[in-house]
């Protein structure tokens, strides 16, 4: 017996395939013959999008909580930029 590699998908063939299922026009079934796929995928996906659909609209420290630690560190890196430039500037003017 042969056997069959995985096939994979990407996110964007994903989301085409679970909005046009979302819209209804066409039964599942018709997009599974359509895009060569089980029915039983396609409301795979169409569950996890649902589930994850909410994150979407959430605050950005929901999405990444790093963003707000890293937001910090650079500005205390850009604080020390400022200072160090001022220190060489002063420097400078007093060799001259």
């Amino acid at each position: 017996m042969e056997k069959r590699n995985k096939r994979k998908f990407s996110a964007e063939f994903k989301t085409k395939v679970v909005l046009e299922a979302l819209k209804e026009h066409t039964t599942i079934e018709e997009l599974s013959r359509k895009y060569e796929l089980h029915p039983n995928q396609i409301s795979h996906w169409k569950k996890e999008f649902l589930a994850k659909a909410s994150s979407v609209f959430g605050s950005a420290e929901k999405i990444d909580p790093g963003t707000k630690q890293k937001e910090e560190i650079i500005e205390k890196l850009y604080q020390e930029i400022g200072k160090q430039k001022i220190e060489i500037d002063w420097l400078k003017k007093k060799l001259l």
